[in-house]
């Protein structure tokens, strides 16, 4: 992997963002930590280590477009081009029945896992389009919810639905500019996030059960993978999953 190539992460701070770039600044991408706290950014690439890629922590609101405008321009600025966004960052609520939630809820998640992801889709295909060599890939981060609901998760399902629409369409939309679009869905990767899974979480039938987990590394291998394929080539969807997690057949 050349040096030259340059990533945008968002949500790098924490969990699923802070292994993913990690790994590309180790597989020497330079790479573009971004979310709403520079501190935890900077933490984030001093916990890299030495890398081959150079890491920039620029702090945004990516439900903010002219933020994300800037984040882009930021990163041009430094390395030149954009030839990966990975499109991570997302947030959830607490499992609760449609009728408890309230309608700011609904717009802070879905200005941050929808709006977010299409302003920064958005940003990333006009640089992409117009760069010499022109193309790009735009890797969105779906979730299993993508698929299948967990009990009382309506912002946060509906939102990872719709980030799967965003994905078909920018992968046919793309073609004309050598822009691949693929989706990564990610089921109990073992972050700050997912500890509540090792003790007990909500189920379908009602019940409240621990379940199986596995180690964020793979998640950022599986990244890896994506995005080194040349620009002829993509995965379109990928699901990466701790294999006895209750996903598949009756749970």
């Amino acid at each position: 992997m050349s040096a030259s190539k340059t990533a945008i992460v968002t949500g790098a701070g924490t969990g699923i963002g802070k292994a993913v770039a990690g790994a590309l600044l180790n597989a020497g991408w330079n790479t573009v930590f971004c979310g709403r706290r520079k501190a935890l950014l900077d933490e984030a690439i001093a916990a890299a280590g030495p890398t081959q890629g150079q890491g920039l922590a620029v702090a945004c609101d990516i439900s903010k477009a002219d933020e994300v405008d800037a984040l882009f321009a930021k990163a041009v600025e430094t390395f030149g081009r954009v030839d990966l966004l990975f499109n991570n960052a997302g947030m959830g609520y607490k499992s609760t029945p449609i009728d408890e939630i309230p309608v700011e809820v609904w717009n802070d998640v879905v200005g941050v896992n929808l709006t977010g992801s299409f302003l920064c889709a958005r940003a990333a295909f006009r640089q992409m389009r117009r760069q010499s060599p022109q193309g790009g890939r735009i890797v969105n981060n779906g979730s299993v919810s993508a698929y299948a609901p967990r009990p009382g998760s309506v912002p946060y399902t509906a939102t990872k639905h719709a980030i799967t629409g965003l994905t078909k369409t920018l992968a046919l939309d793309g073609r004309p500019f050598d822009i691949a679009c693929g989706q990564i869905d990610i089921g109990n990767a073992l972050t700050d996030m997912a500890v509540p899974m090792t003790v007990g979480v909500p189920q379908a039938n009602g019940t409240v059960a621990a379940e199986a987990v596995m180690d964020v590394r793979h998640v950022a291998d599986a990244m890896l993978h994506m995005a080194g394929l040349p620009l002829d080539a993509n995965v379109l969807f990928m699901t990466v999953m701790a294999t006895k997690m209750p996903y598949v057949g009756r749970g």
